[in-house]
């Protein structure tokens, strides 16, 4: 009886295809935006957690200046100083290690290849606070910190630009006018940090960065790496009172920010979720639209039908057979649509994700819950069209022109 009545409902809609494909036009724009925004907005997630993990886990990032840059209107806050990072060693605990920034960009010379890069001063701790491993090499000692010495830890971009499948390791090059000897090459880490190589960086001693290139002791950043049994609020806070009480800022607004970025992960994660499913609702729309586009064709379909339906009827089809019949067709039209609906966003998302730069993420559960969707409207919208015609009186319907 089932098989028979699904046979019949893919008779009449190959019987109609242009009349079947704008009935399902609806279902098919609804189910791929819904799935093609959910998929892209995981990627967008995921794209920015891998952003902010770039950071480092557990790391503070201090800054001068109320925001990201240093604020407008007024003078611009005083950089850091070195007493003000080994305050935060001696003074505050649960942090791991403390790494001040010093920075520059510059073009870096070997042979007759050059390129333009950042250049990094910093100390060891800066290794351990962003996890940074090397692949061949070693990383400054302490003697080398404190004496300013030019030797350079590179990225994988630097080798590549310069070196040129030759082990930079041992080897020196001019970083804008000064000589360097490269100590240590880091592991490949890729894109990172919204969009920036992070392996087109050149790190040296802080002190030889001061000496060389900024012309004084002043520090531009402080990274704070805190342990994991600590809570990394309650060390920015300890943070922020021993830094307000050092730049003897007394009632005025902290000169300062200290970002959290677990913090900044989860709310640019949970903004992006939020829009991701606003988006999704709106596109989910479409779905309804396409139901009643359905419930529409069904209803011509049984007026078209009247005198068929008649005829069932009165050589012994029973009323529910009739429904099934109409509702079957309402559900297979609905589900084709669903079909094509997914095979669209399957093809879209794999072409706008890599042009977004976002990790196709294929999510099962979305496209099974469209699918399943797409299949509920077809029985809800199809229901009403499929009464109306089980519901028929025999002669009626025979005499229907």
């Amino acid at each position: 009886m089932l098989g028979t009545t699904i046979l019949l409902a893919i008779r009449e809609i190959r019987r109609h295809l242009l009349r079947s494909f704008l009935t399902i036009l609806g279902i098919v724009i609804g189910v791929a935006a819904v799935v093609t925004m959910v998929t892209l907005g995981n990627g967008t997630t995921a794209a920015v957690q891998k952003s902010i993990a770039s950071l480092g886990s557990n790391i503070l990032q201090i800054r001068p200046g109320q925001g990201f840059g240093r604020g407008g209107g007024g003078p611009m806050p005083p950089d850091f100083k070195p007493e003000d990072v080994q305050a935060i060693k001696d003074q505050i605990g649960g942090v791991l290690a403390v790494a001040p920034q010093a920075q520059s960009t510059g073009t870096v010379v070997h042979n007759a290849a050059n390129w333009s890069t950042t250049i990094n001063g910093t100390t060891a701790d800066y290794f351990v606070a962003q996890q940074w491993e090397l692949s061949s090499g070693r990383i400054f000692t302490g003697a080398e910190e404190q004496a300013g010495k030019t030797v350079c830890v590179i990225g994988n971009t630097i080798v590549t630009n310069l070196f040129r499948g030759e082990n930079p390791v041992g080897q020196r090059f001019r970083v804008k006018d000064l000589s360097c000897e490269v100590i240590g090459v880091l592991v490949p880490r890729g894109q990172g940090g919204f969009g920036n190589d992070q392996d087109d960086v050149v790190i040296m001693p802080i002190k030889a960065v001061q000496r060389r290139f900024t012309g004084n002791r002043d520090i531009r950043a402080i990274m704070v790496a805190v342990d994991a049994g600590y809570e990394t609020s309650a060390v920015q806070a300890s943070i922020s009172q021993l830094l307000r009480e050092r730049r003897k800022l007394g009632d005025k607004p902290d000169d300062f920010n200290i970002f959290d970025t677990k913090q900044i992960a989860d709310t640019l994660s949970g903004t992006t979720q939020m829009l991701t499913s606003i988006v999704a609702a709106v596109a989910g729309i479409s779905l309804l639209v396409g139901g009643i586009g359905i419930m529409n064709i069904m209803l011509v379909s049984v007026t078209e039908r009247t005198r068929e339906i008649g005829i069932r009827l009165a050589i012994g089809a029973v009323a529910r057979e009739v429904l099934l019949q109409f509702l079957v067709e309402a559900v297979a039209l609905s589900c084709l649509g669903g079909l094509i609906g997914l095979l669209l966003a399957l093809a879209a998302t794999l072409a706008i994700a890599p042009a977004m730069q976002i990790p196709f993420l294929f999510d099962v559960k979305i496209n099974l819950i469209a699918f399943a969707f797409s299949a509920l409207i077809g029985v809800v919208f199809g229901f009403f069209p499929a009464r109306r015609a089980a519901s028929l009186n025999p002669i009626d319907a025979l005499r229907h022109e």
